[in-house]
């Protein structure tokens, strides 16, 4: 009498559970059948913008849905972060995601209405760079230890212009001062393209940008480029020295930007955008596209994605503790 009721519960649960699965696998197989919100949580004309624009006219070719670029800039991209978190799980939003917002932001905000690393589940890292130093024309500095003169002869007067607090643009200032005992101002945007240009325009001193949204101003000579970030020079601007090489021995910095969709999402939907996500950064029009802009092409599953997210919580908590950075 147990034994068949046993076997009359596990029937009714497997059946249960194959009627609770149909829906989501019905789903999957048509996915997409509409368009696809693509939330790029900065301005347009930033890193995140550039490289969110050209995905979205890669994955736009191979879905065959259109995917729209959806800026909403604000709070240090929580404000647009977090509208994908809480957005429905069913693969129709997805998040240009930084580096910075897994590894920086849940440290550096004390108020958050969702959580970066539990609320969004990885797709696919699209592709990664170093930062790069540049000044406005006018900063009576040509190189890194010139600058640093400049910030110990003048403490409190330089400004260090930022994406927006909690940016890996922004903690690679607030690392510059604090490796090297520098009272320099932090001014906050939001995001890159309105802080370049300020930079430009002398509103602003310097800045720790993101390759790709500086790169054109360097070459026309409307900023002035001091040193990249990296371990190794940047590919795009071969002659520039790195920071270490500069004389700021282990400094390191940089970014990534990939794809997240709020948790929950089906695993047949993540599997469809990460491997329409692999098409894309493979198209040999996105490669030279990035390369010519300083991105280096990254790519992988979502559980790679995953590992790169562990590692940026676990190197930048220290880091943001340490500048005592927060944002209430």
């Amino acid at each position: 009498m147990w034994k068949s009721a046993t076997s009359t519960t596990a029937a009714a649960f497997l059946l249960a559970a194959s009627a609770a699965l149909a829906p989501q696998t019905s789903q999957a197989q048509s996915y997409p059948d509409k368009s696809i919100r693509l939330i790029v949580p900065y301005a347009p004309g930033g890193a995140t913008d550039i490289i969110g624009r050209a995905t979205a006219e890669e994955l736009t070719k191979t879905l065959g849905q259109p995917v729209v670029v959806d800026n909403r800039p604000g709070a240090g991209a929580n404000l647009g972060s977090e509208m994908a978190a809480k957005s429905a799980p069913a693969g129709y939003t997805v998040l240009v995601s930084a580096s910075s917002l897994h590894g920086i932001t849940p440290f550096l905000y004390t108020k958050l209405n969702y959580d970066p690393n539990k609320d969004l589940a990885p797709v696919i890292v699209l592709a990664q760079f170093s930062n790069v130093l540049v000044v406005n024309p006018t900063v009576k500095a040509n190189s890194v230890q010139e600058l640093i003169a400049l910030a110990k002869a003048n403490p409190g007067k330089l400004t260090c212009a930022s994406s927006g607090a909690g940016s890996s643009i922004h903690m690679s200032c607030e690392m510059f001062k604090h490796m090297l005992g520098l009272d320099i101002t932090h001014v906050p945007y939001k995001g890159s393209a309105p802080a370049v240009t300020d930079l430009i325009g002398g509103q602003v001193d310097m800045m720790f940008d993101n390759i790709p949204s500086s790169i054109s101003h360097i070459r026309a000579g409307k900023l002035r480029a001091l040193a990249t970030t990296g371990a190794k020079r940047a590919a795009s601007l071969p002659d520039l020295p790195t920071l270490d090489e500069s004389g700021v021995k282990g400094y390191l910095s940089g970014a990534w930007f990939g794809l997240v969709v709020p948790t929950g999402t089906p695993p047949a939907i993540i599997a469809r955008l990460n491997a329409d996500g692999q098409k894309a950064v493979q198209s040999p029009a996105f490669v030279k596209r990035m390369n010519d802009l300083g991105y280096e092409i990254v790519g992988g599953t979502p559980e790679q994605m995953a590992a790169m997210i562990k590692d940026e919580y676990e190197r930048w908590g220290p880091i943001v503790k340490a500048s005592g950075a927060k944002v209430n």
